[in-house]
């Protein structure tokens, strides 16, 4: 039988820089699958992600066919599905490129050892992450844990390497018989929201699939790059990258924007100063670092990297959470942002701390419960900035903020929304206020209020917690644990 392949897609949903797929293209005729995975071992997305997922698939068999080639979709446990694959295409060659976290792992470690001992070659290779878990290390050869001598030993090794171009040509290999009952259509995946359809709003505000994540490289890189380093804390403005999600499920790889924003800085046609490339390439380092932590700690999400959090005081409020959940907890910069993320599947980042501060530490709601919500609705949920950067803010993380860091929504919002238009955005029942009074209406009186529209209690809630009580508790809280 001549050669053949099969090309297993994963969270690589990408033509370009993509080794695994340009090894099997070259080895001959490719089958490209994807399997909605259903083993019980993983992590089940959460509804905005299989919202975004579901878009990206659709245009990765468009791509594909334009090149020739076709995309098999099928749904279940792929340590059952791939042999099946494997045994009735009769492909000598299955690729894939690597993933991180344990049950991944455990799977593909599964895969490839019944694959070889039935005599088939598995290659897998590194497109998500600009160098390997384990090949940074300390002088002692241990992992690291503060981003800072992490990031110094990754530019020590020099630049990465150059991004792959796509495969010029597909050729298909065609799907027996036997498996066609496996292979579903598009609408079959059953991915998306039908009732209610909450994803009205994510619509409008992405483009998924690789031709989207191309776009909003140029787009960043042309205009919203310049002022980057300050910028990028400013919700009110258009001063972030908006790749997580095109990151999040391969549309675009690390190399390819690290070499991107190099060639535009060499070039002359980043708008901005050096500083604000090289902040964007060390966000890009902080995606790294928490790879390097999931994968030496794999329990990243459900355990504290510091044990000593595993004494803290947590408190059960269901209220509050539902009220932080959906914005409102009479704090305008939290529900904003709240409301930003329910709306759009994505948050903009210093919001992010904001609103995880309150929960974590205002609240005293348990870390676990924010990565939680997030992971359900974010399009860009990601099995390890999403707990690493949960635990930065709660204290119990890695290179972790101090606990006593405690950031306060009011004083947040003026400083990095100080005329208010963020918060009009998202909450128009305050579109009336002034700045900076909109990101702390209680303190207005009822006459002003009146004028605005703005009727606490009813058409806006009140405060759910005093911030200095809130502050204060979380103290409390810390001080039980111990000295700091």
């Amino acid at each position: 039988m001549s050669a053949s392949s099969l090309f297993w897609f994963r969270d690589d949903l990408r033509l370009a820089d993509n080794p695994a797929l340009c090894a099997a293209a070259a080895h001959g005729p490719v089958l490209c699958l994807y399997i909605l995975d259903e083993s019980p071992k993983r992590r089940v997305l959460g509804g905005a992600a299989r919202w975004w997922l579901s878009r990206s698939l659709a245009a990765l068999a468009e791509e594909l066919g334009a090149r020739g080639g076709r995309l098999v979709l099928m749904r279940g446990d792929p340590a059952r599905l791939i042999p099946m694959v494997v045994a009735a295409t009769g492909v000598d060659l299955v690729t894939w490129n690597r993933r991180y976290e344990a049950a991944a792992i455990a799977l593909d470690s599964e895969v490839k050892r019944e694959l070889t001992q039935a005599g088939t070659t598995v290659a897998s290779y590194n497109a998500s992450l600009l160098n390997e878990p384990w090949q940074i290390a300390t002088g002692s050869g241990t992992p690291f844990k503060v981003f800072t001598p992490y990031w110094r030993a990754v530019r020590a090794r020099g630049e990465p390497a150059a991004p792959a171009p796509a495969p010029t040509q597909l050729r298909p290999l065609p799907l027996p018989e036997s498996l066609k009952p496996l292979a579903l259509d598009h609408e079959r995946l059953m991915l998306e929201p039908t009732a209610p359809d909450w994803a009205g709003g994510m619509r409008e505000a992405w483009i998924p699939g690789e031709a989207g994540a191309t776009g909003a490289v140029s787009s960043f890189l042309g205009e919203a790059i310049a002022g980057y380093s300050e910028g990028r804390n400013r919700p009110d403005k258009v001063s972030t990258s908006r790749l997580s999600p095109h990151l999040r499920f391969g549309e675009i790889g690390p190399r390819q924007l690290w070499h991107a924003t190099l060639a535009a800085r060499h070039a002359g046609e980043i708008p901005g100063s050096a500083g604000d490339a090289e902040k964007f390439l060390s966000e890009i380092g902080w995606r790294e670092f928490s790879y390097h932590l999931l994968f030496h700690h794999p329990d990243l999400a459900t355990q504290n990297f510091n044990a000593r959090f595993d004494a803290f005081p947590w408190r059960q409020d269901d209220a509050a959470l539902h009220a932080w959940q959906r914005g409102l907890t009479g704090y305008p910069i939290v529900d904003a942002g709240m409301r930003e993320l329910w709306t759009t599947g994505w948050m903009h980042n210093r919001v992010r701390m904001i609103v995880a501060s309150f929960l974590i530490k205002h609240l005293l709601i348990d870390w676990r419960e924010g990565e939680r919500w997030f992971w359900d609705t974010l399009v860009d949920a990601d099995p390890a900035n999403n707990p690493t950067s949960w635990q930065w803010v709660a204290g119990s993380g890695a290179d972790a903020a101090p606990y006593f860091r405690i950031f306060n929504p009011v004083t947040q919002g003026e400083k990095f929304d100080p005329d208010g238009t963020y918060v009009r955005r998202w909450i128009p029942e305050l579109g009336q206020l002034p700045a900076p009074e909109i990101h702390s209406p209680w303190t207005l009186s009822p006459g002003k209020l009146a004028a605005a529209g703005v009727r606490l209690g009813e058409t806006y809630p009140r405060p759910i917690i005093d911030l200095g009580f809130g502050r204060q508790r979380a103290l409390d809280a810390l001080a039980s644990l111990g000295r700091a």
